[in-house]
């Protein structure tokens, strides 16, 4: 009988990834030798990445988390640990989103990061280079990485979403208008998906409107609940079960003086529409 050396997910910088590789090729029936040649590589690469021993390349994670359908799990864990770009305690945050059963988001000013398309979130960084608050190389390993993160709406099975969006955020141009029309019509688009649901909390909710920062919560698997927010500074993930709580009853108060759906998608579509008019 080989002697398997399990790995600490906490003895190394790489050790977490190793951890999830080797499970990940478990749950999918692979051996080592099995994997490494469906990713292009030698059994002992795949070994030596397993006991942390070597860092895994960009294009291994890539090809392991499609050969082994994680959903972009190992390029998230890839980019965390190679780049410095994201807001300190986001990290922890994205390993959790990508495995929750259900998001639930409100957001306010800009659209979320995972409903956002390429053109969009690339005219955001661009406001950041022009501000100072990041410089070329920090957005493009943001965009990058926000890119491999909507992989999680992708995997199967897929969480549902559940999405409020603030007025501000479909009337806010970000970009030029052909970037926002792009956007408004990715948005509709989303709605139409089974499991995704996207609300429009109007400007005339007034003092009504529940909450006065952008929040989301996590359903996980065995129905424990995150919620995360984040300040300019930092993000913080939260636990506290009375915290969640209170912040629980707030959003299904919001679900209820929100838009409907219908109604959302409608002010979406309507939304677009003036500004593709504008740009004729």
């Amino acid at each position: 009988m080989v002697n398997i050396k399990e790995i600490d997910p906490a003895s190394g910088p790489w050790a977490p990834f190793a951890v999830q590789l080797r499970n990940s090729r478990r749950a999918k029936g692979l051996l080592q030798h099995q994997l490494a040649r469906k990713c292009g590589v030698s059994a002992s690469y795949v070994s030596f990445v397993e006991l942390a021993r070597r860092p895994p390349s960009e294009k291994f994670a890539t090809k392991a988390d499609e050969v082994l359908e994680t959903g972009g799990t190992l390029m998230l864990m890839w980019w965390q640990h190679k780049h410095t770009a994201l807001v300190p305690g986001f990290p922890e945050y994205a390993n959790y989103e990508n495995s929750a059963e259900k998001i639930k988001l409100f957001e306010i000013n800009v659209i979320h990061g995972l409903l956002q398309t390429k053109a969009y979130a690339t005219a955001w960084e661009q406001g950041n280079i022009k501000r100072g608050t990041a410089t070329p190389e920090q957005a493009e390993e943001r965009i990058s990485y926000l890119l491999t993160r909507q992989q999680t709406l992708h995997r199967t099975p897929s969480p549902v979403v559940h999405a409020v969006l603030d007025e501000c955020c479909l009337r806010r141009t970000i970009g030029d208008r052909k970037v926002m029309v792009e956007q408004l019509l990715h948005l509709e688009r989303l709605a139409d998906q089974p499991g995704f649901f996207i609300q429009v909390a109007p400007y005339s909710l007034g003092a009504s409107r529940p909450f006065t920062r952008a929040v989301t919560m996590l359903e996980m698997p065995g129905r424990k609940v995150l919620a995360y927010c984040e300040t300019e500074q930092r993000g913080y993930l939260d636990r506290d079960t009375e915290s969640i709580s209170s912040l629980a009853r707030d959003y299904d108060q919001l679900l209820v003086e929100a838009m409907n759906q219908a109604d959302s998608v409608a002010m979406i579509r309507s939304v677009r529409r003036d500004l593709e008019w504008m740009s004729t």
